[in-house]
């Protein structure tokens, strides 16, 4: 038998980065299915119920629009619409992410005050009211914050920060990245009073990319009705007033929006508050494998180890891309990359979406002998801590 250059896998691939997340079976048929007219009774039908079971996931009673986009096009969305070319805002460096958004920002005309930070914590909700308070002409228009870097593990805490502004008794939005948290940590627009929350298809909410979502308020709203940044795909006005009747004015994703439905069907027989549970219980028994290693978590706060990656920091005498290239040949897994200045530093293990006890355990076994096959001196202790974590439930 000739040996091919390329090497071959039986069973299923492990896809454990942070995004896109494996999509379920139930989801992919849904997808599927026969594409029907967009203009037509059916699909208004379909929109309508969708925009109505979409709402609890966000934690809102307000409008959610749906893009055919991706969530960079939700970021754009959430600018464009509530801010005029000047106007300045606060935004932080908690990692690779919050840093493409500030550029984003800084593009489309805004002015940015960026606060520093080592990408191993969050926003710090006492920075936030020391910037505000600080801003007595109330110049800052909006605060952008990632919830769930994706870059690093680190989940802000935006209660928190809804409470500085608050207590600064600033009037400035409060604008909310959950690209990567969106159905998969429990996250409050209405009670936290966020005005525009930013979420995309292909994390939480188990599908391939190509939806982007805008949560609103009434105060985002508001500001919408005197923003000039320039927009015309992302303006929410068209949008809005079409959805009223389960339409859009132009055409939707519409093969997606069967498996939005369908996914969030699964949701909702697990039950919300039992996927966050899930999350949070396979996130412990992540970071106890690691620990059992003996290898170091980048997230430097225990109050924000993230419940749907973990990113792990090794030392500078190992290649992390390399171990990642060893797993992904020997193991036919695939885990995310360190990204902008954690480049070759860090490797990222998800852990999201439609996963399960075994799934994780599979999943962690294989980074444990991938380490070991790449010299990283590792303690057997990692594994059987994870699942202690796994069997007590």
């Amino acid at each position: 038998m000739e040996t091919g250059a390329l090497t071959t896998h039986s069973g299923r691939h492990f896809l454990q980065i942070p995004g896109p997340t494996n999509v379920p079976d139930r989801v992919l048929r849904a997808i599927a299915q026969p594409t029907i007219d967009h203009r037509g009774p059916q699909f208004a039908e379909l929109t309508l119920d969708l925009l109505r079971r979409v709402k609890p996931v966000f934690g809102t009673n307000g409008p959610v629009v749906i893009y055919p986009s991706s969530g960079t096009g939700a970021w754009e969305a959430a600018l464009v619409n509530t801010l005029s070319p000047g106007e300045k805002v606060l935004a932080f460096e908690t990692g690779h992410f919050a840093t493409l958004w500030r550029d984003m920002a800084d593009r489309l005309g805004l002015a940015v005050e960026f606060v520093p930070g080592d990408w191993r914590r969050g926003v710090d909700p006492a920075a936030v009211a020391e910037r505000l308070a600080a801003d007595k002409e109330h110049g800052i228009a909006a605060v952008m914050v990632v919830h769930n870097e994706t870059s690093t593990g680190v989940t802000s805490r935006v209660p928190e920060i809804r409470a500085a502004i608050d207590a600064a008794g600033h009037p400035a939005l409060l604008f909310v990245d959950t690209i990567s948290s969106l159905g998969s940590i429990d996250y409050r627009h209405d009670e936290w009073g966020v005005d525009v929350t930013v979420g995309c298809s292909q994390k939480g909410l188990m599908l391939p990319p190509g939806l982007g979502f805008n949560a609103v308020s009434a105060k985002a709203l508001r500001a919408a009705e005197k923003a000039r940044l320039v927009k015309s795909y992302w303006d929410w006005t068209p949008i809005l007033e079409a959805n009223e009747s389960g339409n859009y004015p132009y055409t939707p994703a519409t093969n997606l929006l069967y498996g939005l439905g369908e996914a969030l069907r699964m949701l909702d027989e697990e039950g919300l508050a039992n996927v966050f549970a899930r999350h949070i219980r396979h996130a412990e028994a992540t970071r106890a494998a690691v620990r059992g290693w003996g290898l170091e978590i980048l997230c430097a706060d225990d109050r924000e180890h993230s419940p749907v990656l973990t990113a792990v920091l090794l030392g500078e005498e190992h290649d992390a891309d390399k171990i990642r290239s060893i797993i992904l040949e020997r193991f036919d897994m695939s885990l995310g990359a360190g990204l902008g200045r954690l480049t070759g530093r860090v490797f990222r293990i998800g852990h999201l979406g439609d996963l399960n006890d075994l799934t994780l355990a599979g999943t962690l076994a294989g980074v444990q002998m991938g380490l070991e096959l790449a010299g990283v001196a590792v303690d057997q202790a990692g594994l059987p801590a994870a699942l202690e974590v796994l069997r007590a439930g």
